[in-house]
C-alpha cells in the first residue's frame, strides 16, 4: 500500500495569487488564472506545477524543466524553456519558500504524536498499527496510524510519531525520535538519536532569515545502524535517504536531501550537508565535512578530519583540508614539513652567527 504521506496539500492556487503572496513579477502576457497545485523541484516538475531556480548547479535542469511556472533572477530568464511562464524574483529561493508555506502550511508545525486528539495522554494511539511480537517499553509513545513491524523493540522514553514505519526485527533503543520517516528491517538504532525533523532551510536577506518548510521525507532502508546522538534531516522536497545496510557512528549530523548508497561506513562526528550524494561503500573518516551538493563516487574513501567541497570520483581516496588525492596531500605535508626544518636550521645558524 502506498504511503498515505505527512503533510496535507492545500490548493490549487491560481498563479496570480502566488505572485502577489511571493513577491514575483510575471512575464508579459502571463495568464495569471493559470491553477497550479503543487511545489516541485525542477527535474520532476510538470504541468500544473511550480518551480524555482537558483543554484547555477542546476542550470542544465532549469533548461530542461516541464514546470507550468518558475521562479527565476531576471539574468537567468531567457535561459527558460518556451512553455515556462517566467517568475521573475529577487530571491528565487524567498519566493518558493513563501510559495512552499501557502501549499504546506503544517510542515512549519508538523505532527508527531498528535497533541490534538485530547483522548490521547501516551503510550499506543488507538489507529496505531503493531504486528505480532511488538514490544512497546513503558514511556515509550506511538502515535496516531505509525505501523511498527513484527518483533520489534520499542525502548523506553522514545517517540515514534505520525504516520511512521517501522519494519520488522528492528530494535529502536531509549529517547529515539522518529517522525516524517519509513525505516526498513532490521535496522538498530541507538539511543538519542532523532530522525526525520526538518532540515535548516533558510531563505537569508536584509529583511531577516525565512524559514523554507521542508516537506520530504527520511527513508532508512534495511539492516542500517544508526549511532547515538546522530541526526537525520528530512529532506526539503525529496527525500533524505540512507542505503540498505549502512553503518552510522556516535554524533553524525545528515542534512536534508543527502542519498547516501548501499554499505557506507561514516565514523563519529561527520557532518554531512543538504543535498550530498553519495554512492555505495563510500567510507567517510571521523570528525570528515562534506559541503553541500557535492557527490562522493561509489568506494571513495576520505581521511579523518577532511573537508569535501568538490565531487569525488568513485574509488578515489582523499584526504587533507580542501580534500585532495591522498598521495598529493601526503607530499603537501611532507614538503610543509621539510620546510618547517629549513627554517629551524637557518634561524638557528643565524643565532650562532650573531653570537
Amino acid at each position: 500500500m502506498e504511503h498515505p504521506g505527512f503533510f496535507k496539500r492545500a490548493g490549487p492556487f491560481t498563479l496570480g495569487e502566488l505572485i502577489t503572496r511571493a513577491e514575483a513579477q510575471p512575464s508579459p502576457k502571463l495568464d495569471t488564472s493559470l491553477e497550479i497545485t503543487d511545489v516541485l523541484p525542477l527535474d520532476e516538475a510538470g504541468d500544473t506545477h511550480l518551480s524555482f531556480f537558483d543554484n547555477t548547479k542546476y542550470l542544465k535542469s532549469f533548461e530542461k524543466c516541464g514546470a507550468t511556472a518558475c521562479f527565476v533572477a531576471e539574468r537567468y530568464a531567457e535561459r527558460a524553456p518556451e512553455k515556462v511562464a517566467v517568475l521573475v524574483a529577487d530571491n528565487p529561493y524567498r519566493s518558493f519558500a513563501l510559495s512552499l508555506a501557502m501549499f504546506y502550511p503544517e510542515a512549519l508545525s508538523p505532527r508527531t504524536i498528535g497533541a490534538e486528539d485530547t483522548g490521547f495522554t501516551g503510550g499506543v494511539h488507538s489507529s496505531a498499527m503493531l504486528e505480532e511480537g511488538v514490544i512497546v517499553e513503558p514511556g515509550a509513545s506511538i502515535g496516531p496510524e505509525a505501523h511498527i513491524g513484527k518483533g520489534t523493540v520499542i525502548c523506553a522514553g522514545t517517540c515514534i510519531g505520525y504516520r511512521v514505519c517501522v519494519g520488522r526485527d528492528c530494535f529502536i533503543s531509549p529517547n529515539v525520535t522518529i517522525t516524517n520517516a519509513l525505516v526498513g528491517n532490521n535496522v538498530i538504532v541507538h539511543p538519542g538519536v532523532c530522525i526525520g525533523q526538518d532540515g535548516f532551510g533558510f531563505s537569508m536577506g536584509p529583511q531577516g532569515h525565512l524559514k523554507v518548510p521542508q516537506i520530504g521525507r527520511v527513508i532508512i532502508q534495511d539492516s542500517v545502524e544508526i549511532g547515538s546522538s546522530t541526526t537525520i534531516d528530512r529532506g526539503a522536497l525529496k527525500d533524505t535517504i540512507i542505503g540498505e545496510g549502512t553503518k552510522i557512528d556516535n554524533q553524525v549530523q545528515i542534512g536534508h536531501n543527502v542519498v547516501m548508497g548501499r554499505g557506507c561506513i561514516i565514523v563519529a562526528q561527520v557532518g554531512i550537508s543538504g543535498s550530498v550524494e553519495m554512492g555505495d561503500g563510500v567510507v567517510l573518516g571521523g570528525q570528515v565535512g562534506v559541503v553541500g551538493h557535492v557527490k562522493i563516487g561509489s568506494g571513495a574513501q576520505i581521511a579523518a578530519s577532511s573537508n569535501v567541497n568538490g565531487d569525488v570520483p568513485p574509488g578515489a581516496k582523499w584526504g587533507g583540508t580542501p580534500a585532495k588525492p591522498i598521495s598529493k596531500w601526503f607530499r603537501e605535508i611532507a614538503l610543509v614539513q621539510k620546510l618547517a626544518e629549513n627554517r629551524s636550521e637557518l634561524l638557528k645558524k643565524d643565532d650562532r652567527t650573531k653570537s
